[in-house]
């Protein structure tokens, strides 16, 4: 995890709003634990089945979408289940 990645409660990492790869490669990146490979297989899944997806972090989660503001997916990290 980027050592100043805030994990909020529940243990989601704290990401700024953004779009665009970058963004949510930093979430993936402060996933923590085995949570961060689970979230690196899933986008790499999106992207090759989603040609040109559009990504964004908003709201502290990655959202994956056919265009921007048109999400069909997000994820979010909890501590429990």
């Amino acid at each position: 995890m980027p050592a100043q990645t805030k994990l909020l409660s529940g243990g989601n990492p704290q990401i700024a709003k953004g779009y665009g790869n970058a963004p949510v490669e930093a979430y993936i990146a402060a996933m923590p634990g085995w949570k961060s490979d689970i979230g690196r297989r899933i986008d790499s899944i999106i992207e090759r089945s989603v040609p040109g997806v559009k990504k964004a972090v908003k709201w502290n989660s990655p959202f994956y979408g056919l265009k921007d503001d048109l999400w069909f997916l997000s994820l979010h990290c909890f501590t429990n289940m």
